[in-house]
């Protein structure tokens, strides 16, 4: 059996960011959402898990961050191509998200193609593509051009 992993993070509004993350192309799991949380698949391994605040804090003892204001994690989704990226940050614009947010961006010429949102309660995701070529290569070869 494939690992899996399952991203957890706490909600203010469950409908409206169940919406959210069906309008850039998860589907929602109805065996696993209820009132207080929402199972929204990504792929056969990644699901992300919507918690209410309510049953969010069950789970800790720390107190929720207010991702709009602080960031706790960044969280990058693999893509097949640039214009797939491109699709995942429009559609999270039109579902009320934020969009291009971060310090540095990878959208001009190179290895890799990037770009961020936030979702309506400021979680960052950043969908990227890289070439293939370049993945196999791996970074440091970048890395010693620079430092030449």
């Amino acid at each position: 059996m494939s690992r899996m992993i399952f991203v957890n993070l706490p909600v203010k509004d469950l409908e409206r960011l169940k919406a959210f993350y069906e309008a850039i192309g998860f589907r929602n799991e109805p065996k696993f959402t209820n009132d207080a949380a929402a199972m929204m698949v990504l792929s056969d391994t990644i699901s992300v898990m919507l918690l209410t605040h309510p049953f969010y804090a069950t789970f800790t003892r720390k107190p929720i961050a207010d991702a709009n204001n602080s960031s706790q994690v960044m969280l990058c989704i693999s893509c097949d191509s640039p214009a797939e990226v491109d699709r995942i940050v429009d559609a999270a614009a039109s579902a009320g998200g934020k969009i291009d947010q971060s310090l540095k961006s990878e959208t001009g010429e190179g290895p890799m193609y990037g770009r961020d949102f936030e979702d309506p309660d400021g979680h960052q995701w950043e969908p990227m593509w890289m070439d293939p070529e370049f993945a196999e290569k791996g970074a440091h070869p970048v890395e010693d051009a620079a430092a030449a």
